[in-house]
């Protein structure tokens, strides 16, 4: 099988990831696995995982139309660690399937010869970004060959997050810290990406990073 860079997109909540897989996806298209995405299907009306929010918490997590109630269910998970580990347990084996299922579909064209990007000829090895919040978190390092994190200041995600999601300041950092802190993310990265000044500033570090052969076998 052809070399193949399979790039772990992380980072702290409100670091830059999307802005990065934005440009990774509008610029190089490059095809972007999103564990957001997935972790939104797991949830959708009808579906076996929801089924069981609604029976651990009820009517509070549903909106009139059955749909859940996602800032209702943000507030409980946040502000308490043990159901926050309870939703992760019915999540995260649901969105790891959905990227082994993807992973194969990309890893199956290049083993055929096929080219599942439109800019390959510029590229070191055939790429695909795996947009995961929370790689470390929910042990998703193996499904990667590089890890790239993305980074500001404590002082700048804080005002990103209260911003983001109008929240206060104390909502926001119970967030932070509901993650494993961002200083150790970058100890264990192959790459930083600094986004603690300019978005031009971090599109460039972006593009001499994908310019680079960081494929590890």
């Amino acid at each position: 099988m052809n070399q193949k860079r399979i790039i772990g997109l992380t980072g702290g909540i409100a670091t830059g990831k999307t802005t990065v897989s934005n440009y990774l996806a509008d610029t190089y298209r490059l095809p972007i696995l999103d564990a957001d995405i997935y972790a939104r299907e797991a949830v959708q009306p009808d579906s076996p995982i929801l089924k069981q929010i609604y029976q651990r918490y009820g009517l509070q997590v549903q909106h009139s139309d059955s749909t859940l109630n996602r800032k209702r269910l943000g507030e409980i998970i946040f502000s308490n660690p043990t159901e926050r580990q309870w939703l992760e347990q019915q999540i995260h084996p649901y969105v790891r399937d959905r990227f082994r299922s993807e992973l194969d579909t990309f890893l199956d064209a290049i083993a055929s010869g096929g080219n599942p990007q439109d800019r390959a000829a510029s590229l070191v090895a055939p790429t695909v970004i795996l947009v995961i919040p929370l790689l470390f978190e929910a042990k998703m390092t193996d499904l990667v060959t590089e890890i790239w994190v993305v980074s500001c200041s404590p002082e700048q995600q804080l005002r990103r997050i209260q911003k983001r999601d109008r929240i206060s300041k104390e909502q926001a950092q119970a967030r932070i810290n509901s993650q494993l802190p961002l200083q150790q993310k970058i100890e264990l990265a192959d790459l930083v990406l600094d986004n603690s000044s300019t978005q031009e500033a971090l599109i460039q570090q972006v593009s001499t990073a994908l310019a680079t052969n960081s494929y590890h076998p």
